[in-house]
């Protein structure tokens, strides 16, 4: 009867064959003693054309550019290094020395494939940035449902023009200043045409490199370049195909992209970087931009035959300063927004509003939007006062000083109460205009008033 040894000896091939890596058996001279079946299927190099061949002349000869064997034999230690092989798989290596009486005698090389490992590396960070992308624009397309702040005449008139636009598939070119709300007048054109289950991706054309944004935009061919994914990558309009995209800041866009862009609005195509077939693409473009685009034309800095192209729907978005009657119902939703998000309840008074009402707003909705966003963050208070307010909104010393922020150093609790009274009659008396308007606002008979005056 066979002892255990003579088993495992009767049974070695069987065993290297079981496993799921690739073996690679040599000698300490380097000779090829035994490959595994999945050696084979990984690399395509067949046992019959390694076996009792060096390791060495292998090298040589190009079947591969490395092997582990010889730093294992010096280091008399595992090894690991990556394999490439002559029809461009690359595989890891893993070489462990087997002694015999202190000596190696074997060298046993573990070889994985790290092509597919990458493959799959590049394609799950490719799903990932897509999810990313889909999950972003359908946060962006549930803020944008805020119609009930569009209150001021002259933007219902845009709103009912987009409203009729949007169900065509006309491009659409939104002018206006920086922060006006294009994107929520883009958004509000998607949700209301016949695309609006599908995609709205937003592409902000003047924050991609030059450099890249050709393969941002179209996409590339497997290794198209270097640092390419092998298994290449769309485009965002690929991206966006059946839905709309939303192309912000198109003015900063390069010529020759200008002229790539041209074609998708013509033919309906794209050519994605390294390769020579167009891909079809059917998606609702959008445009926006706060340049004097007819001004670029005459300059020499945008594209006649694009601007004509582009200039089927045109909508001028006006700026904040021209929509009074939209400011307390943004401040409204915006706060109401911030609250939400922090876990505060702060809202806006009548006498802070007015500061809103009264200011010129250079940085339109988007300054608006972050000033409430800073005030509910840095807010101690539930209401928004006055004195909170940047210096820049016209704030007098007076507003700012009555607005609770009072020192307290240096006096007693009946003081800073004295000096508060004094102030609050002062500015009373000095808004109505007499003691006894004076006397009435501030509920007290016209002795009492003027007993706390004296």
């Amino acid at each position: 009867m066979k002892d255990h040894n003579d088993i495992l000896a009767d049974n070695i091939e069987n065993i290297l064959a079981a496993l799921d890596d690739g073996v690679y058996l040599t000698d300490v001279e380097g000779i090829t003693l035994h490959v595994n079946p999945m050696y084979e299927k990984l690399t395509g190099l067949k046992a019959n054309e390694l076996i009792g061949r060096n390791i060495h002349d292998l090298i040589h000869l190009g079947i591969f550019d490395v092997a582990v064997h010889p730093e294992v034999i010096k280091k008399q230690k595992p090894v690991t290094t990556v394999q490439n092989l002559k029809d461009g798989k690359r595989v890891v290596l893993r070489g462990y020395p087997v002694f015999n009486d202190g000596k190696i005698t074997l060298v046993i090389t573990i070889v994985r494939d790290v092509t597919l490992i990458g493959q799959m590396r590049e394609e799950i960070l490719e799903q990932r940035r897509l999810v990313s992308i889909y999950h972003g624009q359908r946060e962006a397309l549930q803020e944008g449902s805020e119609d009930g702040v569009y209150t001021d005449p002259l933007v219902q008139n845009i709103i009912e023009l987009i409203t009729r636009v949007a169900v065509t598939d006309a491009t659409i070119l939104l002018l206006g200043e920086s922060g006006v709300g294009k994107d929520r007048y883009a958004r509000m054109a998607h949700r209301n045409s016949l695309r609006r289950n599908e995609v709205f991706l937003k592409v902000d054309c003047g924050s991609i490199s030059e450099n890249l944004i050709e393969a941002e935009l179209f996409g590339y061919a497997p290794r198209a370049f270097t640092g390419a994914s092998s298994t290449g990558k769309m485009g965002h309009f690929e991206i966006a195909s059946r839905g709309t995209i939303f192309l912000d800041e198109i003015g900063e866009l390069p010529l020759t992209m200008q002229a790539k862009l041209l074609r998708v609005l013509q033919d309906k195509e794209v050519m994605p970087v390294g390769s020579s077939v167009p891909r079809k693409v059917d998606v609702r473009i959008i445009a926006a931009t706060n340049r004097n685009l007819e001004k670029e034309v005459k300059e020499g800095n945008f594209r006649a035959d694009l601007f004509y192209r582009l200039r089927v729907a045109v909508m001028n978005i006006p700026p904040l300063r021209e929509t009074p009657a939209m400011i307390p119902h943004l401040v409204d939703h915006f706060l109401t927004r911030f609250c939400n998000k922090y876990n505060k309840d702060v809202i806006c008074p009548e006498e802070t509003l007015k500061f809103f009402l009264t200011y010129n707003w250079p940085g339109n909705i988007r300054e608006l939007e972050n000033l409430i966003q800073s005030l509910v963050v840095t807010s101690e208070r539930e209401e928004i006062l006055p004195g909170q307010l940047p210096p820049s909104m016209g704030v007098s010393p007076s507003d700012r000083s009555s607005s609770g922020m009072l020192s307290s150093s240096g006096h007693s609790l009946k003081e800073i109460m004295h000096n508060l009274e004094k102030r609050v009659i002062q500015q009373t008396i000095d808004k109505q205009g007499s003691v006894k308007e004076a006397a009435r606002v501030l509920g007290i008979n016209r002795s009492t008033l003027f007993r706390k005056m004296h």
